[in-house]
């Protein structure tokens, strides 16, 4: 960080799934946008994400979701799911909505360059 830059006022983690997070990327960098990414996984569906890190000042938050709300979308998906009532385990094709992006906003109290 040089005197010309102001220390972040905000932290945020976006945890987006693979299919678009290339994309968010991208729009983030246009907008000059330093971002840490860092491979995830899913808990539920077990499905490959990435978390990016963003270290951004309070007025450009805003933007920031709002280029994540463009670049990253929902999809439905199916997955199997036994039926319970079935006498044989049948599985049945479930609906899910996936995708997009959860986002989390800390305010940084502290910021150090070493």
């Amino acid at each position: 960080m040089n005197s010309q830059t102001k220390a972040p006022d905000t932290l945020l983690m976006a945890v987006i799934q693979s299919q678009d997070v290339d994309h968010a990327e991208s729009a983030l960098e246009k907008l000059n946008i330093h971002i840490t990414r860092l491979a995830s996984t899913g808990g539920f569906l077990g499905r490959r994400n990435a978390t990016l890190f963003l270290g951004l000042p309070a007025e450009k938050e805003e933007v920031i979701l709002q280029t994540l709300k463009k670049t990253c979308r929902q999809r439905v998906e199916y997955i199997a799911v036994p039926l319970e009532s079935a006498p044989l385990p049948l599985p049945a094709p479930t609906p899910i909505t996936i995708g997009g992006a959860n986002i989390f906003a800390l305010d940084v109290e502290h910021f150090e360059e070493i």
